[in-house]
């Protein structure tokens, strides 16, 4: 499923396919850090639903991030404190100039680092991405120069879809 942040009706298309795909509580996994506005997404997207009391268990925050240095240690923190319990993994991603803007949920993990040539361990059973800025070359790479504006308002829409997807009570 994809949709565009601006798209009046995103957090509903969103938040339903995630409602419809996992039908467990979840784990989120927000992968990012705070230190580059171009992959601030997902530690800012876990700060939201801890700050809103999300339901499910939330990893990834801008208080204390996942990111490359640290991403192997707590993946197995998570996998030790929650066996068998569906991950959704929430990153930052490059893509075509036309897919800025752009959000997927799709059933399958994420590659963090891949875009910007890292090699790291593929996370999560769902994907949750946001498409931040577009990938020319690793020489030519700009996630340095993208704006917070465009990276809070897609938060928005993805921490607004997340708590769409929780089952009411």
């Amino acid at each position: 499923m994809e949709s565009h942040y601006q798209n009046p009706m995103a957090i509903h298309q969103l938040g339903n396919a995630i409602k419809n795909s996992i039908h467990t509580p979840f784990i989120t996994v927000c992968i990012g850090t705070d230190r580059c506005i171009g992959d601030c997404l997902g530690p800012l997207i876990g700060h939201k639903l801890k700050k809103n009391h999300f339901p499910y268990p939330v990893y990834g925050t801008l208080e204390n991030p996942i990111h490359a240095m640290n991403i192997l240690d707590e993946l197995s923190l998570i996998q030790s404190r929650h066996p068998k319990i569906p991950i959704l993994a929430i990153d930052a991603s490059l893509g075509k100039r036309k897919s800025i803007g752009k959000i997927y949920f799709k059933k399958e993990s994420v590659s963090p680092g891949k875009g910007v040539g890292k090699n790291l361990p593929d996370i999560g059973d769902y994907s949750f991405i946001g498409i931040v800025d577009n990938y020319t070359s690793i020489e030519n790479l700009n996630i340095h120069q993208v704006r917070l504006y465009l990276i809070y308002q897609i938060a928005e829409i993805m921490t607004k879809s997340l708590f769409l997807a929780i089952p009411s009570k």
